[in-house]
């Protein structure tokens, strides 16, 4: 697939400084979370045709499904980690019942066993992309992202000062996520899209 300018959806892209990824990632929310129904086999048979097509940027949270759909993800990856760039959210809490969002954790705490049960659910000892998935309005944004960069300097998350589910109406809380003594290095933008209404748009 190529656009207005002949590029390929699979040609290399620049992500923040240091990241390279095809230009059209996979997210994998779908496959087991928030649109009804979901065929296991057809989402690892998915991911792993779009690794041979030339896709290497995958995108998982730990809320989805409870984290079943990070799971799913790592068993679609197993023996081909080196071909992906491998991004998951956390922060997000969700009502072990109903697995609908319940609240929001941006702790220090929170942060080093989110990352530890992720890597368990992949199967990975590091992700290349650590998002917050929402910013804890309790928690200052300087102290999550303080301890996102303790995860890159331990290498669980290789990239791990990245910080998503800023809103477009929030500019100030991205200037200071992004401060000079731990610099984030992606900004994922969600703003809600008028005509498409789902449970929670994560």
């Amino acid at each position: 697939m190529t656009d207005s300018t002949g590029s390929r959806s699979t040609d290399p892209r620049r992500l923040g400084a240091d990241l390279t990824v095809s230009a059209l990632g996979l997210g994998c929310m779908g496959m087991s979370y928030a649109y009804g129904p979901s065929d296991r086999d057809e989402a690892l048979a998915t991911v792993r045709r779009a690794l041979d097509i030339g896709v290497t940027f995958l995108d998982t949270a730990d809320m989805y499904a409870q984290g079943e759909n990070e799971k799913l993800v790592g068993e679609a990856i197993t023996g081909r980690r080196d071909e992906v760039m491998l991004a998951t959210k956390f922060g997000i809490l969700v009502d072990p019942e109903t697995s609908r969002p319940r609240g929001v954790d941006g702790s220090p705490d929170y942060v080093r066993a989110a990352i530890d049960r992720s890597l368990t659910r992949l199967g990975v000892e590091h992700v290349d992309l650590y998002y917050l998935h929402r910013p804890d309005p309790q928690v200052p944004i300087e102290e999550t992202v303080a301890a996102m960069a303790e995860l890159g300097r331990g290498r669980k998350g290789r990239r791990s000062r990245a910080v998503g589910g800023f809103g477009r109406h929030d500019p100030a809380g991205r200037r200071r996520a992004s401060h000079r003594r731990h610099p984030v290095r992606v900004v994922d933008l969600q703003p809600r899209h008028r005509g498409l209404r789902g449970p929670d748009r994560a």
